[in-house]
């Protein structure tokens, strides 16, 4: 008896250690990551596989170009990398501006769709409106879920190929809540949707305050980064230099340096960036009406 007892302790113990600890995330794809990447910087047309092509292909052109001018494969080889990485950076630069712009006009979206649902249209329907009289922007999603909608008439999945074609955190959020709404139901959407725009409005303003302030310590960590190397690039006009740096021991100095130049600059975005927004609502689009539709060529 005492011996069941301990094990039934036991058992109650692990059981009580077990709900406390939270469900680790399902790791994503790096993939998949770069495509989100792609999809929030607004260029869903160019797959993953380009851009690490494109990337490829331009840290061969300039390491291939820097050793004709310098005979020096450490030299080429360092250009090399820091030209492979460019393409992720534009990109990612890209992003921050679309959603930026983007985090403005969604307070007008939510906007137009309280109006259309105080005039009495459906969701669907004031959706739909907002492909034809929604910010330029953002008219071809919108656009998109009404034919979807048209010939699905499954609001849950189409909702969720809007998210996935809009590729954004406050949209998430937004359609989230129109999720919800259509659920639950209740007459009370309008005035949800005029507090969700409020609260979007000063989101963004106190966001674009702290991003304002933060910019000068993201540009000091690339001047700082770009700086050594623009002298080098320099430097290796001059034979003596190039001849330096064709030895091991110039080959260590670069390699120490991209490392600490990579490494002080990660440094600095992480101690100066905001907190990303996290993606909510991702549901499965590999079923359901508007996934039928769209491979009955209504995206065609």
């Amino acid at each position: 008896m005492g011996l069941f007892l301990g094990l039934l302790l036991g058992l109650g113990l692990l059981l009580v250690v077990a709900s406390g600890r939270a469900a680790a995330p399902r790791p994503v794809p790096r993939r998949r990551r770069t495509q989100e990447l792609l999809e929030q910087a607004g260029v869903p047309g160019v797959s993953a596989w380009q851009l690490h092509a494109i990337s490829g292909a331009a840290g061969v052109v300039v390491a291939f170009a820097v050793l004709v001018l310098t005979a020096t494969y450490p030299l080429a080889l360092a250009f090399g990398v820091f030209a492979a990485l460019l393409p992720f950076r534009l990109v990612s630069g890209r992003r921050t501006a679309r959603l930026r712009l983007l985090r403005d006009l969604w307070p007008e979206v939510v906007d137009n769709l309280a109006s259309a649902v105080r005039a009495g249209l459906s969701l669907p329907e004031g959706l739909t409106a907002i492909g034809e009289r929604g910010p330029v922007q953002l008219r071809v999603p919108f656009a998109r879920f009404g034919e979807d909608y048209r010939v699905a008439g499954s609001f849950g999945p189409c909702l969720a190929r809007l998210a996935d074609d809009l590729a954004d955190p406050v949209a998430d959020r937004i359609i989230e809540t129109l999720r919800m709404a259509r659920e639950v139901g209740g007459t009370d959407l309008g005035r949800v949707l005029r507090t969700l725009s409020q609260f979007l409005r000063e989101d963004a303003r106190v966001r674009a305050e702290l991003e304002s302030r933060q910019s000068w310590t993201f540009n000091a960590a690339r001047l700082a980064v770009a700086a050594p190397w623009a002298v080098l690039l320099l430097l290796c006009l001059n034979g003596a230099t190039v001849t330096a740096y064709n030895t091991p021991t110039g080959a260590a100095i670069l390699t120490v340096g991209g490392l600490a130049s990579y490494l002080a600059y990660q440094l600095m975005r992480r101690i100066g960036r905001l907190p990303p927004e996290p993606r909510v609502g991702r549901w499965d689009t590999t079923s359901g009406g508007c996934d039928a539709a769209a491979r009955g060529g209504v995206r065609a």
